[in-house]
């Protein structure tokens, strides 16, 4: 097993603050990180005029219009965080939401895309996105083994490379719904590798799921769980973070190559307990 990829995502939790988005960055970045993750939609393309229009209170109006524009950064805002996570020397991608939103995301060169739950079942999206022919994560949750067929069907044809991830998209998630026995059978289903994109409170679950063999581990990500946003509930905050960075190389350590040998230290303690 090679080494884990970890994602840190801070998705939609910046609350369309640059200095919020910076602070997750360096977050990620010091808790030893792969890569951050971002969200991106046309919102006049993903949503319904009707939607838009209806009411929801936000920090920055009285409506979904309000609220869905407030969190999506502009072009320019892109700009800074491709040249912060440059001089950071972390990898950034994003999940898009909408064809233009793909087509947007490729003046960067970024080296991953991402498959978001709900997008799994948008197939002229995944299209699109598999002709790039960039490294892809596609989240699996919600969706039936007949649905994930499809997908993979398409990234195979585009002769895509990619990874599926395991999810359980419910926020946050109980712990005894994570059925992580799920991402041994997407390895024997597919013959692919699996991960873990996860949305409980705490780590043990996602370290559970690197012992289980999950090739890569995605999490929100968060300055401060009360914050406003859907999201912040189900992510860790930085020193969780931490913490579970260093546990994931635990786990690797510990889970070694699956050879049965004896150690020098083991040899000695043989000869102390055997004689031999």
């Amino acid at each position: 097993m090679g080494k884990v990829f970890i994602c840190a995502e801070i998705g939609i939790n910046h609350n369309g603050d640059i200095g919020i988005a910076k602070k997750l960055i360096d977050a990620a970045y010091v808790a030893g990180c792969d890569a951050v993750k971002f969200q991106k939609r046309d919102i006049d393309l993903v949503y319904t005029l009707e939607f838009l229009d209806s009411p929801r209170q936000s920090p920055w109006g009285d409506t979904q219009r309000a609220q869905k524009e407030g969190i999506e950064f502009s072009s320019a805002q892109y700009d800074e965080i491709n040249a912060y996570c440059g001089e950071k020397k972390i990898e950034w991608f994003a999940s898009s939401w909408d064809i233009e939103s793909q087509k947007f995301l490729r003046k960067y060169n970024l080296k991953y895309n991402k498959v978001a739950s709900a997008m799994l079942t948008k197939y002229d999206l995944l299209n699109e996105m598999a002709s790039e022919k960039r490294y892809t994560f596609i989240s699996t949750g919600m969706s039936y083994y007949e649905e994930i067929d499809i997908a993979v069907e398409i990234f195979k044809k585009h002769n895509c490379p990619f990874e599926l991830m395991h999810t359980n998209s419910t926020y946050p998630m109980k712990v005894s719904e994570a059925n992580l026995h799920v991402i041994s059978n997407l390895r024997t289903r597919y013959g692919c590798k699996v991960g873990y994109s996860g949305h409980e409170e705490g780590t043990l679950v996602s370290i559970a799921a690197v012992a289980l063999g999950a090739t890569s581990i995605e999490r929100h990500i968060s300055l401060d769980r009360t914050m406003y946003g859907s999201d912040q509930k189900a992510s860790i905050e930085p020193y969780e973070l931490c913490g579970l960075v260093k546990d994931i190389r635990a786990v690797e350590s510990a889970l070694g190559d699956g050879e049965k040998v004896l150690s020098d230290a083991e040899m000695e303690i043989r000869k102390k307990l055997r004689g031999a």
